[in-house]
């Protein structure tokens, strides 16, 4: 029984000698990003006897397709002779299992939470293939299972290695950590590798295939920069295209007095995402605080809220569904909020109205003086926003819509939905001058005066 090394080019050796804890590979299309997992996976299981290795993809299809039919192929798991095999398969389990005892566990995780199931598991080595097709929810949740599992007899650092093409709803935190090298306060630069890989370099494809590269160079601009020449600064799927952190978001200022603070949020059990934002009289806005927590009832969350307040409101907005009334108590949410002093006024729930409208304050445009600016700007310290209005998709089947899952990046560009719909509502009358948010024109009675 033997393992033939197949011919490997330059990078995919790299990938396969590399000793750091975190390796990634990849950034175009055509890089062998697969073919190089699956024979880095099996190197591995070989030579550190019990080792226990998982390998990851989003979809099952994804996983049956790229990898379980080629590793029963690679290691003659089919093969009636047992003496023959270099690993059996278990179909059940969907676990390749060596003489040695090392194992290689493939798994999926079509919905967020899946990852859950691989909670307080152990695995010396983690794959994830296409990693930008994961959210960082994900990934993170994965680290916690990457530790020894007891079984390897012979030393081994943990580590996980990952391939991906720039794109899909992980692009933010893959090229945070891969390209953009952004560490947070924990996160050891050293344990981060990127090895960029093109279809150029790949020999067989080039040899075999070169329509494959007129193919690629054939896409629309910008997926040609992300398919054929692995740019990350643009990815396709992503649905505020407007986004531009250089323009976007802003250091932190303190919030002259006299400017109109609003408070939108979208609200659940699930998620409380909460933003205070100040307009100027330029009607400029700037999200300047957020709130974004988790296992809130009503009553917490009205409360929290208060306390984060530091200003005068104008308004409150919330969605519609907030108003509508729970069975055991014949309340509304809009009603509990009440009882603690904060009356809600009902933003436009038309999604894609509401989205159109977010990418309008969100359009960039010269200013006077040539800069590029927009009218709606986030405090960095607003961090979830800023995550979820960037790595938020498409809905594939939807047009004009955001997709609904991951379910955790919706629920910030909801809130702020809220608001950008608000201002561009029915115009509202508005009857007492001390409420007036503009001055009245010349010629305007105070019951003329209207507002946006």
């Amino acid at each position: 029984m033997e393992f033939k090394i197949p011919e490997l080019y330059p990078k995919q050796k790299e990938f396969c000698k590399s000793k750091a804890k975190y390796i990634c590979y990849g950034g175009a299309r055509g890089g062998g990003k697969s073919f190089v997992l699956r024979v880095k996976a099996i190197l591995l299981a070989l030579n550190y006897p019990g080792v226990q290795i998982l390998l990851l993809r989003r979809t099952y299809s994804e996983l049956s397709e790229n990898h379980i039919i080629p590793f029963q192929k690679m290691l003659k798991s089919y093969e009636k002779d047992k003496n023959k095999r270099i690993a059996t398969y278990s179909s059940q389990d969907k676990v390749f299992t060596f003489p040695n005892g090392s194992r290689i566990k493939l798994g999926y995780c079509d919905n967020e939470n899946d990852v859950l199931q691989y909670q307080g598991q152990a695995y010396e080595v983690i794959f994830m293939e296409e990693a930008t097709q994961f959210t960082e929810f994900q990934f993170q949740c994965l680290t916690e299972s990457n530790r020894l599992s007891g079984h390897c007899k012979k030393t081994i650092k943990t580590r996980m290695y990952f391939t991906c093409n720039p794109g899909g709803v992980g692009h933010t935190w893959v090229k945070r950590l891969f390209i953009d090298k952004e560490y947070r306060a924990t996160e050891n630069s050293e344990e981060y590798i990127f090895i960029p890989a093109l279809v150029f370099e790949n020999k067989y494809i080039m040899e075999n295939d070169p329509d494959y590269v007129r193919t690629l160079e054939n896409l629309p601009e910008d997926r040609k920069k992300a398919m054929l020449y692995g740019d990350w600064d643009v990815f396709e799927g992503q649905f505020f295209t407007e986004f531009d952190r250089s323009v976007h978001v802003i250091e932190p200022f303190a919030i002259p007095k006299d400017w109109y603070i609003y408070f939108t949020m979208d609200y659940g059990f699930d998620k409380l995402a909460g933003y205070w934002i100040a307009v100027d009289f330029d009607n400029n806005a700037y999200v300047f605080r957020e709130i974004f927590e988790s296992n809130l009832i009503v009553s917490e969350a009205r409360d929290k809220i208060i306390s984060l307040t530091n200003e005068n409101i104008y308004q409150y907005l919330a969605p519609p569904d907030m108003w509508n009334r729970h069975k055991e108590t014949g309340k509304s949410t809009a009603d509990i909020f009440a009882e603690g002093g904060i009356e809600l006024d009902k933003t436009n729930n038309d999604r894609i109205q509401g989205w159109q409208q977010v990418k309008e304050w969100l359009k960039v445009f010269l200013d006077e003086q040539g800069h590029k600016n927009s009218k709606l700007k986030i405090f960095s310290t607003c961090k979830n926003l800023i995550r979820c209005i960037s790595q938020i998709q498409c809905d594939e089947k939807r047009i004009g819509d955001v997709a609904k899952e991951p379910h955790e990046l919706t629920h910030a560009p909801d809130a702020i939905r809220g608001f950008c719909v608000y201002w561009t509502c029915e115009p509202i009358l508005v009857k007492e001058k001390a409420e007036l948010p503009f001055e009245l024109q010349e010629n305007q009675t105070e019951e003329e005066e209207y507002w946006w």
